[in-house]
């Protein structure tokens, strides 16, 4: 078995930043009970680590006691919600992803020079809730084409189409598509608002899914970006399946499951560079083919931007340990992105002596290494990638 660990995968600094947040709050208010509202990111390691140390996770400001601490989750909200822990008198710390408050400006300065807005995404997310929120009377939200037939629209000159973060770009331009075709005289927002950390491990998958045979995402099910990554890799031919963690794992999947054979180049690769994908491959199917068992499988590795990377290191420890994989790290895309604290801890680190600029957040690509991951990966060079 050869396992592929794509490049980028696993948290973006929105995430990053979300879960550091937390972290600093209850370094920052030590012994106070840290109220989360919303889910602090879709996965449920992440949310019940943070249970197991106190954090109490609540769906309505209600469930907050007057004059408490409240963390807003990377999802962002509606100013109603921000209204109402005001009213309360909660100390609140605004978690929102960068990106996401992005798309809620642009939907408060569209709205206020008169535009009807709409929203292409999940009707029921969080994220669309909160931007929803922001200007309800100008924004109706679009989950499909069918949805357009039913749009109430008073001036097909002043429209402007705004996104959610998270969604699949496959699924969003065929939407936009039809919008356009639909309503030509359509604005779009004045840059891209599917988030880059989306974009581009979308685009991680699509490069490299249809040279495998299978594509582990690890992500929960109520992570948006860890279902577009599993239906993205279905729609290049390759069969996917998300998983929480190696649990959920079934070795039925690596039994001759393969549906086509994977890409082989004869020849193995020369020691002097990293091998290519296909190469890789062929390497380790020599070894299959000489022991006379079953071809090897290609697995791609993946991760959804919420999904932590010991979940990854734990999978590829199993796939080591129980079918003798190699490890190989494929490098589509480099992404280094820093960002940093909420103002009001800010300002709170302050006021109890801590520097807050000695804790920017930075993510970056791990190193995959023995100790972590079981094996040792060799990095792979990636064809056609040489003009990126």
């Amino acid at each position: 078995m050869q396992v592929i660990l794509v490049n980028p995968r696993g948290f973006c600094a929105g995430v990053r930043m979300a879960i550091d947040v937390v972290d600093q709050v209850l370094d920052v208010f030590t012994g106070q009970t840290i109220y989360v509202y919303h889910e602090i990111v879709h996965n449920k390691h992440v949310v019940t680590r943070f249970k197991d140390r106190g954090v109490v996770f609540v769906e309505s400001i209600d469930e907050v006691p007057p004059g408490a601490i409240v963390v807003f989750s990377a999802h962002g909200i509606s100013p109603a919600v921000r209204q109402a822990a005001e009213a309360r008198g909660l100390t609140a710390i605004d978690a929102t992803c960068p990106l996401v408050t992005k798309v809620h400006s642009e939907a408060i300065r569209y709205a206020r020079q008169g535009y009807q807005i709409l929203l292409v995404g999940h009707r029921d997310h969080q994220e669309v809730i909160g931007t929803q929120g922001e200007a309800p009377g100008a924004i109706q939200v679009v989950e499909s084409p069918e949805d357009i037939a039913g749009l109430t629209i008073d001036d097909p000159s002043r429209l402007v189409y705004l996104t959610q973060t998270t969604l699949s770009t496959d699924d969003a331009g065929v939407i936009i598509d039809a919008l356009r075709q639909a309503f030509p005289a359509i604005k779009a927002p004045p840059s891209e608002d599917i988030c880059y950390a989306t974009t581009n491990r979308q685009h991680a998958v699509r490069t490299l899914a249809p040279q495998c045979d299978l594509v582990l995402v690890v992500g929960s099910t109520n992570s948006s970006n860890s279902q577009r990554l599993t239906e993205i890799a279905e729609n290049v031919g390759t069969r996917a399946k998300l998983i929480d963690d190696a649990s959920q794992i079934d070795p039925a999947w690596f039994i001759g499951s393969s549906q086509r054979a994977p890409a082989v180049r004869e020849g193995s690769p020369t020691p002097q560079r990293a091998p290519t994908v296909r190469e890789g491959v062929s390497s380790t199917s020599q070894q299959a083919r000489s022991a006379s068992v079953e071809p090897t499988q290609t697995i791609l590795l993946t991760a959804g931007a919420s999904a932590p990377e010991d979940l990854v290191a734990e999978i590829c420890r199993l796939l080591v340990d129980e079918h003798h994989a190699e490890l190989f790290t494929g490098d589509v895309i480099e992404e280094a992105v820093e960002f940093g604290l909420p103002v009001t801890l800010k300002r709170a680190m302050r006021e109890r002596g801590i520097d807050p600029e000695a804790r920017r957040i930075r993510v970056e690509s791990p190193s995959i290494v023995k100790a972590t991951y079981g094996r040792d990966a060799v990095p792979l060079t990636i064809e056609g990638l040489s003009d990126q």
